[in-house]
């Protein structure tokens, strides 16, 4: 699992397996026992949440939000 960064806590990667066909551009973000998936274009959403608490699932997403070209840049060296 490529992790693209560490911050407050929580973990984005991407699994190495993302079926076939690929799934578009999405990160996963993991802090503690809870793990949300989010879709990246057009924009950034939550693809599902299983056992994020509100607080963290809105700082997840403003994470995400801010480190999108970030995300896509390590998703595309990843899967190229």
């Amino acid at each position: 699992m490529p992790v693209v960064m560490r911050v407050a806590g929580f973990r984005l990667f991407f699994y190495a397996n993302e079926g076939q066909p690929r799934e578009p551009v999405h990160v996963h973000v993991e802090r503690g026992d809870g793990e949300a998936k989010f879709w990246i274009n057009p924009d950034v959403r939550v693809a599902y949440n299983d056992g994020m608490d509100a607080k963290a699932l809105r700082e997840a997403l403003e994470l995400v939000e801010a480190n999108r070209e970030r995300i896509e840049q390590a998703w595309h060296e990843f899967f190229r």
